[in-house]
């Protein structure tokens, strides 16, 4: 009984979040402060969910930490994903290499 209730709550709010937008914002939304806050939302999330396995799927922290600076140097410098994962992969095989 306890889970069927518990499946109803998360199927509630679950429909909440999705329904809510749609019943409030009816028009376009013109607010320019909005509008970039609801751009970014979707990088925002992305970065919260990988940064912390960033950290820990490697065997050490420090070699995570490597690979994330690698990263961030690499795609700053306006390289395609690919090269920025794999110099990723390959900071932490050096790093793991060596300590």
């Amino acid at each position: 009984m306890n889970l069927y209730i518990c499946l109803l709550i998360m199927a509630g709010v679950s429909y909440l979040i999705r329904v809510l937008p749609l019943t409030i914002f009816r028009k376009p939304i013109e607010n320019r402060f909005i509008q970039s806050f609801l751009y970014y939302v979707p990088y925002v999330t992305l970065a919260v969910m990988t940064f912390p396995a960033i950290l820990s799927a490697t065997q050490s922290p420090i070699s995570g930490i490597a690979a994330l600076v690698v990263g961030i140097l690499v795609a700053w410098f306006r390289s395609d994903l690919f090269t920025t994962a794999v110099s990723c992969c390959a900071t932490v095989f050096l790093v793991e290499l060596f300590l």
